[in-house]
């Protein structure tokens, strides 16, 4: 699933000026990142890749250059009165670290649910100039406590991407990578959630580049930006899948949206499958020793599913690193899942002696492995109803697993990804 962008007669909001403005207003405190070849995609590929590590800022990811930039652009009254900003990941801890480097006195508004080492983050990059304040028990409750907070008190909301300011400290990615090529490129693609890091980088090639193309990457679960395409204007997702929690966005950004369609042509957004993220997400770490977040993961999750032109020089921005390793199970499964090397079934046990010894022999291949054996229930005496998982050495093992299960003594209903029996068991 992709969309193209439709070329805008309106002029951009956000130029190539004001991103340089940024760059070196941010100068002084952000580093530039390392812009890494990687070998293992430039061969699986054919193209050349590199990988513009934004996992290796101090807040490991990019979200300070947005928010260090707005900060530095308020006046002393502005400064007085105090700045808010609602979020559960980076770009609180990319707040907090501004406001310390600036001596400015910030309030972050977070939903109950986020992680104790979140908020620890948040607390360490800030220091005594932050104050960390539960706004609800979800992400959009604790937005609406921040907006409380800028009435009540006139402080100066710091947007994650729907504001000039923040998207352009955002697009000085741009301007860095293109210092530290040769050549331009040909593609650089970007992870996609509200839209403030992908518009920043797109206003500033525009200008600055004669061919370079933009390939902006959403979860399937969270795809606002492509939901925004579809409409004509942003709209809030019914339901938003919080796995790419980075980019799990229920609503693209105003502005954001305004610089990529007057864009045009140069710019194309697609969305991949969360399974996919997590199997890139594991490569990067199991190859490269890169601990990307999901979202940070996203650009090579895209790299992978797109039509890469043989000898062309790719930029694939790592957004974050700020992973749970909690999660790394989750993380585990989707993979499996997405590439068909774990399944579920529902079966009907015959409830008599040797049933689940005769499906172990006769219809378990060689190289299958049970990972979850469960009854679901046992109210008739003649049958048993269980949840099984099933994990293969390879996904083309499954033709033959079925053709066994058919032939089974058992009834066996495979569970397929996405159904609300499958979702409502796992």
């Amino acid at each position: 699933m992709s969309t193209q962008l439709s070329q805008s007669s309106r002029m951009s909001p956000l130029s190539a000026a004001d991103i340089e403005a940024a760059a070196q207003r941010i100068s002084g405190v952000v580093s530039p990142t390392p812009l890494q070849f990687s070998d293992r995609l430039s061969q699986l590929t054919g193209a050349l890749v590199y990988l513009k590590r934004e996992d290796l800022q101090v807040v490991r990811s990019y979200k300070v250059r947005g928010a260090y930039n707005l900060l530095r652009q308020l006046t002393a009254e502005e400064i007085a009165a105090g700045v808010v900003c609602s979020s559960a990941g980076n770009h609180a801890q990319g707040f907090a670290l501004a406001c310390r480097e600036m001596g400015i006195h910030g309030r972050v508004y977070v939903p109950a649910k986020t992680p104790k080492q979140k908020r620890d983050r948040i607390r360490y990059h800030g220091g005594e100039f932050i104050e960390l304040i539960v706004g609800g028990k979800t992400y959009d409750m604790a937005a609406e406590a921040a907006l409380e907070d800028v009435a009540r008190t006139g402080a100066t909301l710091v947007p994650p991407y729907d504001d000039l300011r923040t998207m352009a400290g955002q697009g000085t990615i741009a301007v860095e990578l293109l210092d530290q090529l040769d050549t331009e490129p040909d593609l650089v693609i970007v992870p996609v959630g509200g839209g403030g890091c992908i518009s920043g980088v797109t206003s500033y090639l525009t200008e600055r580049t004669t061919r370079t193309s933009v390939l902006g990457v959403e979860p399937a679960g969270a795809a606002s930006m492509l939901a925004a395409l579809s409409a004509g204007e942003p709209v809030v997702l019914d339901d938003v899948d919080q796995f790419v929690d980075g980019a799990a966005v229920n609503k693209a950004g105003a502005l954001p949206f305004s610089v990529l369609t007057q864009a045009g042509d140069m710019v194309t957004i697609t969305a991949v499958d969360e399974g996919a993220v997590c199997t890139a997400m594991l490569d990067l770490y199991q190859n490269e020793g890169i601990i990307a977040e999901p979202a940070g993961a996203l650009s090579v999750a895209g790299l992978l599913e797109a039509d890469i032109a043989p000898g062309s020089t790719v930029v694939c921005l790592i957004s974050g690193g700020n992973n749970d390793v909690s999660r790394y199970g989750e993380v585990l499964e989707r993979s499996l899942v997405h590439l068909g090397l774990k399944h579920y079934f529902l079966v009907d046990f015959p409830q008599e002696p040797g049933s689940l010894r005769r499906f172990l022999d006769g219809v378990l291949g060689p190289d299958d492995d049970i990972t979850l054996f469960e009854y679901v229930k046992r109210n008739n005496r003649e049958t048993g109803e269980a949840l099984v998982g099933v994990e293969m050495a390879n996904a083309s093992d499954l033709d033959g697993l079925m053709a066994r299960m058919r032939d089974s003594e058992c009834h066996i209903e495979l569970l397929e990804p996405g159904s609300p029996a499958y979702r409502y068991l796992t």
